[in-house]
């Protein structure tokens, strides 16, 4: 007879592949991460319906999804309501807010989706904070952001997190604070420092390219365009 004692299952960090769930939705049934293979995902948990906050939230979300779709990203929701009083929430939300919700929210009545991710905070109850999860196309967690109930979630910046991990994976760069507006730098990104002597004799090489400005071998910005 086995002694060992069952590890427990953690959230996914960044970094770490999203764990395989199938979830039921408003939508119909969804296997995640792998219906969305090949495109970004942006799933935000809510602690509940008919709630103040997430109902603006939801509009929020919805006014823009055309933006997150531009950019290869499906929005999923995501509360411990069922299916039913979804669908009752978003009439609400299309009868007294004219806004029609058209992105699928997870129906987690049982609490094991946000138990799995984390969304279950001690002293919490049931109800799942307000968490997003960012995974990009190879279902790799790339960025996790919580929000205390009080405050809604701010649009712009979830947009401006796709684009900055999108720019990341594309160029091989970093991006500075507050980019593409970086109040020194403007749009322009960093160059990873380099881990060896030729690595850093290979960057002071290029201190005279157009568009590269070399602070240092370790703090080296060029614009996206050259």
């Amino acid at each position: 007879m086995s002694t060992e004692t069952p590890q427990a299952t953690t959230m996914p960090l960044i970094g770490d592949e999203f764990p395989e769930l199938e979830v039921e939705t408003t939508h119909g049934s969804i296997s995640l991460p792998d219906d969305y293979e090949g495109e970004w995902i942006v799933l935000f948990s809510h602690p509940g319906d008919f709630t103040p906050v997430c109902t603006t939230e939801f509009t929020a979300f919805e006014e823009r999804r055309e933006e997150f779709e531009a950019r290869d990203a499906n929005l999923v929701g995501l509360s411990v309501d069922r299916v039913h009083s979804h669908h009752k929430w978003t009439e609400w939300i299309a009868d007294e807010l004219d806004v029609d919700i058209d992105f699928p929210i997870i129906a987690d009545e049982g609490g094991t989706v946000g138990e799995r991710l984390g969304m279950l905070h001690p002293g919490g109850g049931s109800a799942t904070i307000r968490a997003v999860f960012v995974v990009d196309p190879k279902g790799i967690v790339r960025q996790i952001l919580y929000y205390p109930k009080e405050i809604g979630r701010n649009i712009d910046e979830i947009l401006r997190s796709l684009d900055a991990l999108q720019t990341s994976d594309e160029e091989g760069v970093a991006t500075p604070a507050d980019w593409p507006n970086n109040d020194l730098f403007d749009d322009r990104v960093l160059l990873p420092p380099p881990s060896t002597v030729d690595g850093i004799a290979s960057r002071e090489s290029i201190a005279d390219e157009d568009g590269v400005e070399l602070y240092d071998w370790w703090f080296t910005l060029r614009d996206l365009d050259s």
